[in-house]
């Protein structure tokens, strides 16, 4: 698996460009806007995008999910639809936060905890890891040892809770339980900020001591 990170919108999101190296196929996840500067990546790398991935319903993750869709002819797949009032309510989101106004979405499929996604050879595995919002999902990769974390895990920090049906116990119930289980040697890409290790977060991160 490839990847790279994108930097988007003034909330500074990692929207991540992932391909096979073997086939080229990419997908792109949590594309939360400036389209043009994600298309520009893409025809750098020369992969051919066959599907946007969600993590959650935040604008900032998912801004320029439909107009790249369109772009490219491919579905939106994710989150899990307990976000789906995040995503009918964009519209209401762009005001809050000063963004362009965002039409409502409606994902092509949602994802349930234990499905698989594939891109090019790349099997992404699907966790459900609530908390920052209730369907909030994350895509493991276990060939690579890579995982998508959205808003759930960062580099020295956790995803903030205080939206409406977030719960500071459910994620943290779901990092322990659920991705660092995964291993120490897993590296994540989060939605802010830089890389990590779950085994570094585990023994450094002060949210999970």
């Amino acid at each position: 698996m490839e990847y790279q990170i994108i930097p988007v919108t003034a909330f500074s999101q990692n929207c991540s460009l992932i391909w096979c190296s073997e086939t080229l196929q990419a997908a792109i996840v949590d594309p939360g806007g400036d389209a043009e500067k994600i298309q520009a990546s893409v025809k750098a790398k020369g992969v051919t995008v066959t599907q946007i991935l969600l993590t959650h319903g935040h604008l900032d993750h998912v801004g320029a999910a439909a107009e790249l869709a369109a772009f490219y002819n491919v579905p939106i797949i994710g989150p899990h639809k307990a976000d789906a009032f995040w995503l009918e309510n964009l519209p209401a989101q762009s005001q809050m936060f000063g963004f362009p106004e965002c039409a409502p979405l409606l994902p092509d499929r949602w994802l349930e905890e234990g499905e698989k996604v594939q891109t090019g050879n790349i099997t992404f595995e699907v966790l459900l890891c609530p908390g920052h919002t209730p369907g909030h999902i994350v895509f493991f990769d276990p060939a690579s040892r890579i995982l998508i974390s959205g808003d759930v895990i960062f580099n020295g920090g956790v995803g903030r809770t205080d939206f409406p049906q977030g719960s500071h116990d459910d994620l943290i119930h779901a990092i322990k339980h659920k991705l660092l289980p995964l291993g120490d040697d897993v590296t994540f890409l989060p939605g802010h900020g830089p890389m990590s290790t779950l085994g570094r977060e585990r023994i450094a991160n002060p949210f999970l001591q």
